[in-house]
């Protein structure tokens, strides 16, 4: 278990977007429509959220990601750093969305089949902006398995190695989704953040099962520099300032 980071944790939005709704489903099934995107983003930043975090999950099955209006949308109106993901292809894809307004890029199925795609990426716009996005789903051996196109896809690779070979590549950050516990509100894969937070040498991000607040401390404690929550804000199970009040009573530092 990993000391206490100087660092401000960071507390991110989770926002999964097909078409022009914001959804929500279970082990990154079972979509439920929730609302537009640009109203929780905006109720979001209001409450005082560190990050955005926008994921086109169908982007996979059409070859393309579209949310470049919605992040030109939200980048007029939310000051925060935003991260876009789904879809992204190619280093034009990547210019796209942050000429559209993003800060970061995650990359999840190009970067497994095209593992050069991070480092010419990081190369060009700097690994601050490349994100590796492993959504990883324990196996009966025991180890994480990679999966691609939103869980949808196994890959065959194990997940903790491909975090590390990623890092090496070039990326700057790590966005690591379980499959098991998305969606479920009982809490994220410890042992999967334990595996790579305090080793990876690159923020790690933590999603997939927080379902109350005490939830993210367990997760910071496990070694994540960052969570990424959907649920737990979406339906108003807790606020933004309940997150970080709660986080700050546990003993870890977070912007105000």
């Amino acid at each position: 278990m990993s000391q206490l980071k100087p660092l401000p944790r960071r507390l991110i939005a989770r926002l999964d977007i097909k078409g022009p709704n914001l959804v929500k489903g279970i082990h990154l099934e079972g979509l439920r429509v929730i609302g537009l995107p640009a109203t929780y983003s905006r109720k979001y930043y209001d409450q005082g959220v560190d990050e955005l975090l926008f994921i086109d999950i169908v982007a996979s099955l059409y070859g393309r990601n579209n949310l470049a209006d919605v992040v030109r949308q939200t980048a007029a109106e939310v000051f925060v750093p935003m991260t876009v993901g789904g879809g992204v292809r190619s280093v034009e894809d990547v210019y796209s969305l942050l000429r559209a307004g993003a800060d970061k890029v995650a990359i999840n199925t190009a970067a497994i089949n095209t593992p050069s795609l991070i480092t010419e990426a990081s190369r060009l716009f700097g690994c601050q902006c490349i994100v590796i996005s492993i959504e990883a789903q324990r196996q009966p051996d025991g180890r994480w398995e990679a999966f691609t196109d939103n869980g949808r896809e196994r890959t065959g690779i194990d997940a903790v190695e491909w975090a590390k070979r990623a890092v090496d590549l070039g990326a700057g950050e790590v966005l690591l989704t379980s499959i098991d516990q998305e969606g479920t509100r009982k809490g994220f894969d410890l042992p999967l953040v334990s595996a790579l937070g305090p080793i990876l040498g690159v923020p790690v991000i933590a999603c997939g099962g927080a379902g109350t607040v005490n939830h993210l401390a367990d997760a910071f404690q496990a070694g994540a520099d960052a969570v990424a929550v959907a649920s737990l804000l979406h339906y108003n199970l807790a606020t933004v300032g309940d997150c970080k009040t709660a986080l700050a009573a546990a003993g870890f530092e977070v912007r105000q």
